[in-house]
């Protein structure tokens, strides 16, 4: 018996030492980050290889649990999975154990940690806001409140939109439903199409044909629902900010066009049925140089605020470019896109091995064979080869908000790889069919690769959801400010998750862009601006279910004064891209100090914009008060952000209040050297009684 003991002992001490043999030599996905973004781009990526270079070993075993396609590579080109470049320094490869600790000592090396896939929740967006469900509210007051969506209507079937345990309206309550039931939850539903043109499968009334209003009321209301996903992605519970708050939606946008007249006409009803939150994700495509007295949002906007009424609205989708901010207005809330957490990839295997990894929600599963690999060089529907196209996988030349696959589902392909702009490199799409985006260098490495072998090939994957350390960052289609018509106004104000937004869907709304896709979903992943602009207004009124008496302009310094600081920020990226960061609702429950409380919002901004001349010393001055919301006695101490450019000074810089409401004046006074170079130049300034951080954001930017 012993002897056997022996040996068995024997034998399990050889099977953990060929475990820990098996671990240091089996590849699996790390994370290697490198801290902030390097000034030259374009060498980035020779960097990660060249430390790769120095830290791979052989061609180790690889097994079956590291991954679905082949792992066994030794070059540095081939263990690369992913580099990050655009916002902070860092990549993803397939490393060993040890491996992994000798990149950990190589010079500019912060942290190795290996990926992590995670469980996903459609609640992701929330819980990364740490808003989770079991967050402190108050039910019977969050019933009492009532978001409005100006958008394209609801789908009221929804399990989204339930009434369970919700009572009947708030006596405050002045709207209708028309022409479609409406319950405890959805208290109200209007529709409006002042030209009275009607397509055929148009129907007269506030139900959603397109998804988009639909997805914008259970991000910022939706009732708890288990038990959802996208084609069994996002896994989890669905809800909003108020799961218990009221939902009123007012249809304005008809196959996406959203006429003004109709806008305003619904802004009108909203104010007087008795919204409390307003969410208004719609603007122009191009740069809106209109006055706000010819603006229907602007106007709507500022008599919503003379009513106690917050408006939220999307910042635009164009990204990029400075001056091109969607609803600028003071009065407005206006919202940019950031990250969270979770991010979706999509991996492409080549024939000769090589896998490259890029955006894209791709919910077919991964063929087990490799499909024929060719080029179009046209992918719209009218455009293309199918006898090129048909059976295979194309690579596309150009991926835009117009490209969305339906060229080569139209022409019979079996899937598409695009290429991605910079501009939406961080945006993961749906496409009809098998599809992944790749960078501008992968593509030209893969249109080499086709030109130069006689039968190219590739295997397109299955998404996999992995984590992503540099959340949040600042989403890349958000568009810039400042506001052309109010440039003193720092805009956008705020940013909040519109990147991979799981939520409730209308089942004849386009599951995908394209037009051709046939898939119907009741919970669909969108991206954009628009899903920014309902966090925020369920954040609003998260904060008003605790101080139902506060002002818009109170409710907005309350989100703007307690928001996080962004994690990753790109070097051509400032506030004038996300604002004073991402929104944190619960902080803004309690933020200490209120910048602006009632109708002073235009006089006294929670942030603070300077410009100057080129080559010019920079000037300015921001008289700010502030109320007393925190401690009854409490003494605030200002902090000003390290800024080489600039000399800050605040007067005074100790603020002390002996009773609640107190307000206390100070002014902020800028100076600064000359400019060598354009650019903007931003610093904090941060009033602390200890307990409560009121951070405002300074920014001077060249004229």
């Amino acid at each position: 018996t012993s002897a056997w003991i022996v040996l068995t002992l024997l034998l399990v001490s050889v099977g953990v030492n060929q475990l820990a043999v098996n671990a240091q030599t089996e590849r699996k996905a790390y994370i290697v980050y490198m801290g902030a973004k390097l000034k030259e781009e374009h060498s980035v990526e020779s960097h990660h290889l060249s430390v790769l270079g120095q830290v791979l070993e052989g061609r180790p075993q690889s097994s079956a649990s590291s991954s679905h396609f082949d792992l066994n590579y030794s070059a540095p080109v081939e263990s690369l999975i992913y580099t990050y470049k655009k916002s902070f320094n860092g990549f993803a490869a397939w490393l060993t154990e040890q491996e992994s600790k000798k990149v950990l000592g190589a010079q500019g090396v912060i942290s190795v940690f290996p990926s992590r896939t995670l469980k996903t929740h459609t609640t992701r967006s929330w819980d990364f806001l740490g808003l989770p469900s079991t967050v402190k509210r108050i039910p019977e007051v969050e019933s009492n409140v009532i978001i409005g969506l100006i958008d394209t209507g609801i789908w009221p079937e929804s399990e989204s939109f339930n009434d369970n345990g919700i009572g009947i309206p708030p006596k405050k309550w002045k709207g209708i439903c028309q022409n479609i039931t409406c319950n405890n939850k959805i208290i109200g539903a209007r529709f409006y199409k002042g030209d009275q043109d009607f397509h055929s499968e148009e129907e007269r009334s506030p139900r959603d044909f397109e998804g988009h209003g639909t997805h914008t009321a259970s991000t910022a209301a939706g009732r708890e629902v288990k038990n959802v996903s996208y084609y069994g992605f996002a896994e989890g519970t669905a809800r909003g900010a108020v799961p218990s708050a009221r939902i009123a939606v007012y249809k304005v946008c008809w196959k996406k066009n959203c006429l003004e007249h109709d806008i305003l006409a619904a802004f009108d009803d909203a104010i007087a049925d008795g919204v409390d939150i307003l969410s208004v994700s719609i603007g122009r495509e191009d740069i809106d140089l209109a006055d706000y007295s010819e603006s229907a949002i602007a106007v709507g906007a500022f008599h919503a605020m003379q009513h106690g009424i917050l408006t939220s609205a999307s910042a635009g989708n164009r990204g990029f470019l400075a001056v091109t901010i969607q609803s600028g207005a003071p009065w407005i809330l206006t919202v940019a896109a950031s990250t969270t957490d979770r991010k979706f990839i999509t991996n492409i295997t080549l024939g000769n091995n090589k896998t490259l990894t890029g955006p894209a929600i791709n919910v077919f599963p991964t063929s087990e064979k490799f499909y024929p690999l060719v080029q179009d060089e046209y992918c719209e529907p009218d455009e293309m080869d199918q006898n090129l196209t048909k059976g295979n996988i194309v690579l596309c030349n150009q991926i835009d908000l117009g490209n969305d696959g339906s060229g080569p589902l139209v022409y019979g392909a079996y899937g598409t790889i695009m290429i991605a702009t910079v501009g939406e490199w961080d945006v993961p799409y749906p496409y009809p069919l098998p599809a992944s985006a790749v960078t501008n260098s992968d593509g030209e490495y893969i249109a080499s690769y086709i030109s130069s072998t006689r039968n190219a090939t590739a295997i397109i994957h299955e998404s996999e959801v992995v984590y992503d350390p540099s959340a949040p960052s600042l989403a890349s289609i958000t568009n810039r400010g400042p506001s052309i018509l109010t440039p003193a106004v720092l805009k956008p104000d705020i940013s909040a998750p519109g990147v991979d937004i799981l939520a409730a869907w209308s089942p004849k709304g386009l599951v995908s862009r394209s037009g051709y896709d046939q898939r119907s979903v009741m919970y669909n992943i969108v991206s954009g601006t628009s899903q920014a602009c309902p966090h925020a207004a369920g954040a609003a009124a998260y904060v008003k279910t605790f101080h139902p008496t506060w002002s818009p302009a109170a409710i907005k310094s309350a989100l703007m004064t307690t928001a996080s600081p962004m994690k990753t920020i790109d070097e051509g990226e400032s506030e004038f891209g996300y604002g004073v960061g991402q929104i944190d609702p619960v902080k803004a429950v309690n933020p200490g100090l209120l910048a602006s409380k009632g109708g002073e919002a235009l006089l006294n901004y929670p942030s603070m914009a300077a410009y100057y001349e080129p080559d010019s010393p920079i000037t300015a001055h921001f008289p700010r008060s502030v109320t007393n919301v925190g401690f009854a006695n409490s003494t605030y101490k200002a902090t000003i952000s390290n800024q080489p450019s600039l000399n800050i000074s605040v007067t005074p810089s100790v603020l002390s209040f002996k009773s609640l409401n107190e307000k206390q004046s100070f002014i902020v006074n800028i100076t600064g050297g000359v400019r060598q170079r354009s650019g903007v130049v931003t610093a904090w300034l941060t009033w602390s009684d200890g307990t409560h951080s009121v951070r405002s954001p300074i920014a001077a930017l060249e004229k």
